[in-house]
């Protein structure tokens, strides 16, 4: 067993089409994820926990543009935001999570306070937004969450819709962001957080929130954060999946992972992918589609991002 830190981060599984990838947005996205790595490492490579690392590296993805959370969230169909974050420390299997909710500035932040504060995991709402100010957590008004680039990704799809030629790209339908993490004493943890889909209705949540669904830690196995097609994701319970055959059927990381993203997931016409760090420091990052905005580190290790 490793005695070191493993991390992994996500952006999504929304990745732009080659096509469509220009080599600007291409360095700007690895630059961007190679500088939110870089926080998780910071709190890890100091003997920092793995919940802290997961949830700083979640606020930095929240609060880059380029991501589909926080502040580079998409839109709904109404032209509102409405995001969802979770949390989870594998030590203790305490969790919080949120859905629907927007003015905090890093949801995940809110998540936590819901893990920390109430006898709750999943607030919605008012009540989390409550539970936000009484931890004294930054808000922020509907101009900060506002991108140019996400409000003509509304715009296209609405129009597309209108049509009849709404295609199947998954920059709008699985932009996600999340961090997984095992420290140098043994411990794992995962966090999510997302805008959902372009142009969904008001009120829809995704697996993202959902202990089991898109998020999921426990030292006896694994700590798992997906992105994808919340839908899918949510009818398999992937993240459980995962744990389940390590735990039952002793599968290693990365089988268990494949095998639930690679073959079931593609099974039932589900589209995405995930990160996973295991209790012995393996990371696994498989995805089903055309690609997923990544990046790993192992203490003394490999590190890298990458897109496709």
């Amino acid at each position: 067993m490793s005695t070191g830190f493993s991390l992994a981060i996500h952006g999504g599984a929304g990745v732009l089409p080659t096509a469509d990838m220009t080599e600007e947005r291409a360095a700007r996205t690895h630059a961007a994820l190679d500088r939110i790595l870089a926080v998780g490492e910071a709190i890890l490579s100091r003997g920092g926990s793995a919940l802290d690392a997961v949830d700083a590296a979640v606020c930095a993805l929240e609060d880059e543009p380029l991501f589909n959370a926080g502040r580079g969230a998409v839109f709904t169909r109404a032209g509102t935001h409405e995001m969802d974050a979770c949390i989870m420390d594998g030590t203790t299997r305490a969790a919080g999570a949120v859905a629907g909710i927007m003015g905090p500035r890093n949801p995940v932040r809110t998540a936590r306070a819901v893990m920390e504060t109430t006898p709750h995991v999943l607030m919605i709402g008012d009540g989390a937004l409550e539970v936000a100010r009484a931890a004294d957590l930054p808000f922020e008004d509907a101009d900060y969450f506002f991108t140019q680039e996400r409000r003509d990704a509304l715009d296209s799809t609405l129009a597309m819709e209108a049509a009849g030629t709404l295609d199947d790209d998954p920059s709008r339908r699985h932009g996600t962001v999340g961090a997984v993490a095992r420290d140098r004493d043994g411990n794992v943890a995962a966090a999510t957080s997302t805008g959902g889909m372009t142009a969904k209705r008001a009120g829809r949540v995704g697996d993202s929130p959902v202990i089991g669904a898109g998020t999921f830690a426990s030292n006896a196995t694994c700590a798992v954060s997906a992105t994808g097609d919340g839908e899918a994701f949510l009818r398999l319970s992937v993240a459980h999946e995962i744990d389940a055959r390590m735990r039952l059927a002793g599968a290693d990381l990365d089988t268990a992972a494949r095998g639930v993203v690679i073959d079931d997931l593609t099974a039932i016409g589900g589209s995405g992918g995930l990160i996973a760090v295991g209790a012995d420091g393996a990371i696994s990052l498989p995805f089903n589609c055309e690609g997923m905005y990544r990046g790993w580190s192992r203490e003394g290790d490999d590190r890298g991002t990458a897109i496709y």
